[in-house]
């Protein structure tokens, strides 16, 4: 999570959406960088909204606009795949070393999936207990020209990423009959993904 004072902008860091290129590009230049513990770091908007924003609130009176970046489902779903093939997982019960993708995606669907597809949700990280949506500027990480052209106009500043925490390279391709249960499980994320559209 990223603070920015002056502009009055929160940039939220929902997982598998590039917000640690963000982080390493925009640190220097924000207020108040969160990247420890994980929890602080990717604190979701409800979160936010009991701790985060009483505190900002006390410190200046101030009700900073929040920002996130959402993913496609399927490629999100997909990143977390591959990033939980990593050789230092094996034999951890977060592993998915020996589970096809479908079979990832699949468990995800369920109520209470496994340990290796307990990934959360970007829709319930993007809501606040109310069920609105905690943020003010929502963006697709497909379209990350948008994403950055706002930063920049809003930071006065040029941003150049680098990429950082990257899922292993791996072909995936999901079939036709697990998308069509995902999107029937979980449509809502898919509903939050289309919100971002610009």
């Amino acid at each position: 999570m990223l603070v920015f004072w002056k502009e009055n902008l929160v940039l939220l860091a929902v997982p598998k959406t590039g917000s640690t290129a963000l982080e390493g590009a925009l640190a220097p230049r924000a207020s108040m960088v969160l990247r420890d513990p994980p929890h602080l770091k990717h604190a979701p908007c409800y979160r936010y909204k009991r701790f985060l924003k009483p505190f900002f609130a006390q410190a200046g009176g101030q009700k900073p606009e929040l920002m996130a970046v959402v993913r496609n489902p399927v490629d999100w779903l997909g990143s977390w795949y591959r990033y939980r093939t990593r050789p230092d997982l094996i034999g951890h019960e977060n592993s998915t070393r020996d589970i096809s993708f479908d079979d990832f995606v699949l468990e995800y669907c369920k109520g209470s999936p496994a340990p290796f597809a307990n990934v959360g949700s970007q829709n319930k990280f993007l809501r606040i207990n109310d069920g609105a949506i905690g943020v003010q500027h929502l963006f697709q990480y497909e379209q990350w020209d948008k994403v950055i052209g706002y930063l920049q106009e809003r930071l006065e500043m040029t941003i150049t990423l680098k990429q950082k925490n990257v899922s292993p390279a791996m072909e995936l391709s999901l079939s036709p009959e697990a998308e069509a249960k995902l999107r029937d499980k979980r449509a809502a994320e898919f509903a939050i993904w289309e919100m971002g559209r610009r």
